[in-house]
């Protein structure tokens, strides 16, 4: 029973889109509270196209409950989930940052290397968040047998002050909480998921960690080698292709960097990284062993520099007079009031309801 109850309105005004996929869209937001209170959030909805999709709407609730409950430097953070209308979004930590695609692509256009400590100490912070996933309990006790199952470039951020985030857990498999039809249908993307999520087969947390070792490789040597000409010759390449020697791809991968690679890409899953922690010690053991290594400011430098002038910048708060004044002439819109405005009118974003992923 609980001691008292304390009721309150969360309000929401949607400033800008941030992106949009196939099947959702992430809005910036600030959040109101009491006497001038502010914070800025991400809000993630997916489309109406989806809203009459009943597997959808609870597996949109199902992430939401699961994400609220891992708070971890390493993932970004779920802080509320709303519904207004019959319209369900979620309210999330907001990251300035990019994501990894948007990162290869900026090294690519600059004709720039991720220095290897780097893509090390990149994918040491996801291996950090899926250990802390994977050995999530629920209130009794009793594990969630949490499995991400879309470890890949669009689901892993960088923040522009050099924090890595692992996002999305809209396919995730975990006991109680998301529709799971594992060994029925493949689920994550194709050049990124595991040999046996590409072969239908039921899957554990050593599959996530298959995926974390195809995004080190990927940041290493700048290209995907698992990627086919389409979805469906990776997902064959993923349980057919060779995994070549590292050292003979990139000079800079020496003995150890490539037996980590390889035990992280076994296809036998008794010789792959059993736990992220193993992984994460090995990954940290290798740039840390001989003294000082990459911290966070170092990536945060790096990527700033990379992007210099194109490093997005938040946007500016107005000031306590130029608030009250702009309240004067418009009203703070709740998302009911926004989707009632806008929802279905030509050029504007619809709001969509539960999701998976973004893609």
């Amino acid at each position: 029973m609980a001691l008292f109850t304390i009721q309150d309105e969360f309000r929401y005004e949607i400033t800008h889109k941030i992106y949009e996929g196939g099947m959702g869209i992430v809005y910036e937001a600030e959040q109101h509270g009491a006497r001038e209170f502010v914070k800025r959030v991400a809000i993630k909805v997916i489309r109406q196209d989806y809203a009459n999709q009943k597997q959808f709407i609870e597996n949109f609730i199902g992430e939401a409950k699961l994400a609220v409950d891992l708070i971890h430097t390493n993932i970004v953070q779920t802080y509320h989930l709303g519904e207004t209308n019959g319209v369900y979004f979620m309210a999330m930590e907001l990251i300035r940052g990019v994501n990894l695609e948007q990162f290869a692509q900026q090294l690519a256009d600059r004709r720039r290397k991720l220095p290897k400590e780097l893509a090390v100490f990149i994918v040491s912070r996801v291996a950090r968040g899926l250990a802390y996933a994977h050995a999530k309990t629920d209130q009794h006790g009793k594990p969630l047998g949490l499995v991400h199952r879309d470890v890949s470039f669009k689901n892993i951020m960088i923040a522009f002050e050099g924090d890595v985030k692992l996002m999305d857990f809209g396919i995730a498999k975990a006991r109680g909480f998301l529709v799971d039809n594992e060994g029925e249908m493949v689920a994550g993307k194709a050049d990124y998921m595991s040999p046996e999520q590409a072969n239908f087969q039921i899957t554990d947390q050593r599959s996530d960690l298959f995926s974390a070792g195809v995004v080190l490789a990927h940041l290493l040597l700048g290209r995907n080698i698992f990627k086919g000409a389409t979805a469906e010759e990776s997902r064959q390449q993923m349980m057919t292709l060779p995994i070549p020697d590292f050292r003979a791809l990139d000079p800079r991968v020496d003995d150890r960097l490539n037996e980590i690679l390889h035990r992280a890409l076994a296809r036998d899953l008794d010789l792959r990284y059993p736990s992220g922690e193993e992984l994460l010690y090995d990954l940290e053991h290798y740039i840390y062993h001989s003294g000082y290594g990459p911290t966070n400011e170092t990536l945060g430098k790096f990527i700033r520099e990379l992007f210099g002038p194109a490093c997005p910048q938040p946007p500016a708060r107005p000031s306590p007079a130029a608030r009250s004044i702009s309240k004067a002439s418009r009203t703070l819109l709740t998302v009911s009031d926004w989707v009632r405005a806008h929802s279905g009118k030509a050029g504007i974003p619809r709001w969509l309801i539960a999701s998976s992923t973004l893609d």
